[in-house]
């Protein structure tokens, strides 16, 4: 026997015993879980550091009560719990392990009440990865009716022709309405009214280090029927001080908001109403640095203007290259000019067409869900490299002529040449890029459009690097053609019919590298700035390219 002092240690439970300060503890786990819990003796109190528990065999009729079981004991040590962040991580892990068993059963209406309760116990500890398991939970709930507590309302319901709901919460007046039910489906709606101070802006994990803030309820919408495609959102405005509003959802994907297919139709003074082309997480961000729904508008109408513009521009350059196609035959160099410009047209039309094509299917439907627009991307991606290719082509035709004036290649070998770089190095390319990135599901984009996966994959880099690469070699051999020509003329062995045709040439990749060149680098700063004068330029000038093509390529050339 020997007196205990409590003064000597800092931590007395008795699950753990008495301890020092930074003391390591192991601990078991709860009901229903396996493994143990690393506890540290810090400012007097045992602390988990390392959760290794994890859900024993859990049979799915055995749901319910494991659900109950953990709403119990979730009461009876809410304070600690909350107090708890390894504690409340660990209870977010199982509400995913159940949300990702649910997606083979389906949940009743007591399963989802206790789903309910546990989130409004850890509203003030919500994480993104909790509302994903909250929302798919819900989307497996069989039974229709209403759910409430103090600040989160579920409905479950089944319409047929169209549906309106006004929030019956405290201080809440947020409507949802769905214009047009093509059939009967079930429709589950979440109204969060307290998550505006809780969730993370813009993937940060403190909304109060963003610039923007959540200014009103979130709200969870799961449907059956994927044809509903037209949803509004009437949202009351919880600070009156901020402005330029923004409609957005969370995109788990990107584990950010997101404002694609959502748009603000009404800004009034109290509420803002939002219209939505799809089903998530919604909320309204207000920020200045944001791209509005008028300047995304002003964006499609020059970029679908534009394309319109430049598949006109290049059918003309066609039907002129046809009309004199028997006079630009006279010497090899003019004639493999005129070979690539057709070329370069035809690859840009074609391109274009696949274009207009995504963006109808990226309309429809979620493109990582439609085999359509695998096709799409694939097309688009193999001709808008051969478009480089074939300026490579004339850049290379340019550079031969004009430094290499005693080499003499026949004109079959240089066409056998030109179409094996031209369209074999991108086919190539392409088909790399789908054998590498489709298995994965990472080939295409996953935001609402058709085209090459960035996020995920960075199969986007498959169509930069190789176009980016030959603007770099253009613009060199530019460099070295210019110096030749200024240091002793074109050539004086050439004939005049062949010093204008490279004089064509030298001014055709003269202007039309540089103008690609900032195309696509524009396109790069797109992906990492949100600035919208980069957006208005990288859409004028990628919808314009087939303008360029015929104004530099053929209707500055004076003989055509």
């Amino acid at each position: 026997f020997f007196p205990l002092h409590a003064g000597r240690y800092s931590c007395i439970i008795q699950e753990l015993g008495a301890g020092k300060t930074n003391d390591v503890r192991t601990g078991v786990c709860g009901n229903g879980l396996k493994g143990n819990i690393i506890y540290k003796c810090e400012s007097r109190d045992w602390k988990s550091i390392e959760n290794n528990c994890v859900l024993e065999s859990l049979l799915v009729e055995e749901i319910p009560v494991f659900m109950a079981n953990l709403s119990n004991a979730t009461e009876q040590h809410n304070i600690n719990i909350t107090q708890s962040p390894a504690t409340v991580q660990a209870i977010v892990d199982i509400l995913s392990t159940i949300a990702n068993l649910s997606k083979s059963v389906f949940i009743n209406k007591p399963v989802m009440e206790v789903c309910i309760l546990i989130f409004f116990i850890l509203e003030n500890k919500t994480s993104i990865k909790l509302l994903r398991a909250i929302e798919d939970i819900s989307d497996r709930l069989t039974e229709n009716g209403e759910i409430y507590k103090t600040s989160i309302q579920l409905i479950r319901a089944t319409v047929t022709n169209s549906f309106n709901l006004t929030s019956s919460l405290p201080n809440s007046t947020t409507e949802i309405v769905i214009p047009q039910v093509p059939q009967a489906t079930n429709i589950t709606i979440i109204i969060f009214t307290t998550l505006d101070n809780v969730l993370p802006t813009h993937g940060s994990n403190d909304s109060r280090k963003s610039d923007v803030r959540i200014n009103g309820d979130v709200v969870v919408v799961k449907v059956d029927n994927k044809m509903i495609n037209n949803i509004s959102f009437t949202f009351d405005i919880t600070n009156q001080s901020l402005g330029n509003p923004q409609c957005v959802f969370w995109n788990f994907i990107l584990d950010n908001w997101d404002s694609t297919g959502c748009e603000v139709k009404r800004n009034n003074i109290g509420n803002t109403t939002c219209e939505c082309n799809h089903t998530t997480s919604f909320s309204i961000l207000m920020s200045p640095f944001h791209m509005d729904p008028t300047h995304r508008r002003t964006l499609d109408y020059i970029t679908y203007i534009g394309v319109a513009i430049s598949m006109a521009s290049l059918i003309i350059c066609l039907i002129i290259e046809i009309i004199v196609w028997k006079s630009v035959r006279r010497n090899d160099t003019s004639y493999m000019r005129h070979v690539s410009i057709v070329n370069i047209a035809v690859s840009l039309l074609i391109a274009n067409i696949c274009f207009i094509i995504g963006a109808a299917i990226a309309e429809q439907e979620q493109p990582t869900l439609a085999g359509r627009c695998s096709p799409a991307v694939f097309f688009m991606h193999f001709f808008y490299l051969a478009l480089f290719f074939w300026m490579l082509m004339s850049a290379l035709l340019l550079f031969y002529r004009t430094v290499m004036v005693l080499s003499q290649m026949s004109r079959a070998k240089m066409m056998a040449i030109a179409f094996i770089v031209g369209y074999g190095a991108p086919l190539l390319i392409a088909a790399i890029t789908v054998a590498s990135t489709a298995g994965q599901e990472n080939y295409i984009s996953k935001r609402d459009a058709c085209w090459l996966n960035w996020y995920e994959s960075k199969a986007l880099l498959a169509f930069v690097i190789p176009a980016l690469t030959i603007v770099a070699i253009n613009l060199v051999v530019l460099a070295v053609v210019l110096y030749k020509i200024l240091r002793r003329g074109v050539g004086a062995a050439t004939q005049p019919d062949e010093k204008h045709a490279l004089v064509v040439i030298a001014r055709c990749v003269a202007i039309l590298t540089p103008i690609f060149g900032l195309t696509w680098g524009f396109g790069i700063g797109t992906m990492v700035s949100q600035k919208q004068g980069i957006h208005v330029v990288f859409a004028l000038l990628n919808s314009l390219q087939g303008f360029f093509i015929l104004v530099f390529g053929t209707l500055l050339d004076s003989k055509v």
